[in-house]
């Protein structure tokens, strides 16, 4: 009896979560209110899911049948993705109505995709993984359309579809070949007999193949093609929810499958592989982004660079570079998210002010908006004290670790370059003049949303120990 009120304590988060989504479906339905209740409802509900995650961190726990993880980094990264969406939310309230697309089910959407993030990762089964995959992925297709009336948003929804419908294609061929050579879909299991199963080639290809998926989901070089388009297509709010939730569900879902596979041997084979997309993502993130006029279409390249930079620490295969990867997606979501909410604020009716041109000479109109959005930007470029430069240092020391010192000089060249493109908005804002005449519809939820982002910002970024410490705990 003790144990299984223990587990559900355990699964509380998951089940504070299942229970608002019926929660919020029966609001939508049944109340004349919803437009006005279902925001600040799922606000609370995320907020409070992200909550107790924190608090029952050290209760660390098996369940379902071996199949879902609960405690230590899981919790942790339950707290980014409620509280990554809870700011979603904050920010979409006023957005959407100035979007055209202010429909119930957008919340429920979000929800049920903070739901299958948790899946990813807790999962102790590939299956688990998989099945958080879908619930994420098709509440993400939808999210991308939301506004049926834009032809942006349907061309973004379907490139979103197929290509991530493709990808689904390799990591389920993957999935399968890894059960044919292991014979088990038990992470734990496939861990254990990695040294014999290394020398089958078809567990080999099975895994690659897995990678291969999961490198389309956390927008890596080569397999970044639909980044640009359905971040520049989507609503903004909902790019800021792909750019951070999407992404560190699918790092979760890697660390979580391979993370144990590293640690058990001597050399990772997977090292080519990782160390080449990293290399590629990063320099060819950091290259594009210098060329965009488009400021929803520099930060989707500015997120292929550093999905390239946390790839590092996979590539790395230690402790420090799981460390360092966790860290760094918790700074990453909240200095992007607050990136993005700044620009859903600054945008206007049909998509206006998105062009880097509309910044010029924004301290002297919006002084306050100037001074947050320059704070991201110095986060995001990585200069210190930020919260983004620790981000990188963590996984730059994992691959000095891991005697591949050159992919760090890489990395570090890289963010040299992203500095261009990043203060360039910052120059923009504060010693150019205004070009054209730019409004600035008010929206107290909104600017709640980026506070509590620069807030979480500067708390990592001035005690970044206390963090990777906490980290660092659960994974030895």
């Amino acid at each position: 009896m003790l144990n299984n009120i223990q587990e559900f304590n355990n699964i509380l988060p998951l089940v504070i979560l299942g229970g608002g989504i019926v929660l919020s479906l029966l609001i939508e339905m049944y109340s004349d209110k919803s437009e006005k209740v279902l925001p600040w409802f799922s606000v609370v509900l995320l907020l409070a899911a992200g909550f107790y995650s924190l608090i029952s961190v050290n209760d660390i726990s098996v369940v379902f049948k071996d199949m879902l993880r609960t405690g230590g980094n899981v919790n942790i990264f339950y707290f980014i993705f409620t509280f990554g969406a809870a700011l979603v939310c904050l920010l979409s309230i006023d957005y959407l109505k100035k979007y055209g697309a202010y429909y119930g089910e957008f919340y429920i959407l979000v929800q049920s995709s903070v739901l299958g993030m948790m899946f990813m990762a807790g999962a102790e089964d590939i299956f688990m993984i998989f099945l958080g995959l879908e619930l994420m992925s098709i509440s993400f297709y939808v999210l991308a359309g939301i506004n049926r009336k834009k032809l942006n948003a349907n061309e973004a929804s379907l490139k979103y579809f197929l290509l991530g419908a493709f990808a689904t294609g390799f990591i389920v061929y993957g999935i399968a070949l890894i059960y044919g050579s292991a014979q088990t879909t038990s992470i734990d299991i496939i861990a254990q007999k990695f040294p014999e199963l290394s020398t089958n080639i078809l567990f080999i290809t099975g895994v690659l193949l897995f990678l291969i998926g999961f490198s389309f989901k956390v927008a890596a070089f080569p397999f970044h093609m639909w980044v640009p388009d359905v971040y520049e297509g989507s609503a903004t709010t909902v790019a800021g929810l792909f750019s951070t939730g999407g992404k560190a569900a699918a790092f979760a879902a890697i660390i979580v499958t391979l993370g144990s596979v590293f640690n058990g041997i001597d050399h990772n084979i997977f090292e080519p592989y990782l160390a080449v997309i990293a290399v590629l993502s990063m320099l060819f993130g950091s290259i594009v982004a210098i060329s965009q006029d488009n400021i929803k279409r520099m930060l989707a390249y500015s997120s292929i660079a550093h999905a390239g930079y946390m790839l590092i620490g996979l590539a790395a295969g230690n402790y420090d570079g799981q460390a360092g990867i966790i860290f760094y997606l918790a700074a990453y979501t909240f200095m992007n998210l607050g990136a993005f909410g700044i620009v859903a604020i600054i945008e206007g009716k049909e998509e206006a002010n998105l062009n880097l041109s509309s910044y010029s000479g924004l301290a002297s109109r919006q002084p306050m908006l100037a001074a947050l959005l320059s704070l991201f930007m110095f986060s995001l470029a990585g200069i210190p004290p930020f919260a983004g430069f620790f981000g990188k240092y963590y996984v730059f020391i994992a691959a000095i670790k891991a005697h591949l010192t050159w992919l760090a000089i890489v990395g570090v060249i890289s963010s040299v370059i992203s500095v261009y493109f990043y203060l360039r908005v910052v120059v923009l804002m504060y010693f150019k003049e205004q070009e054209t005449e730019v409004s600035v519809e008010n929206t107290n939820s909104g600017l709640l949303a980026v506070m509590i982002s620069v807030l979480l910002v500067i708390v990592i970024g001035i005690a970044p120990g206390s963090l990777i410490d906490l980290i660092s705990s659960f994974l030895k």
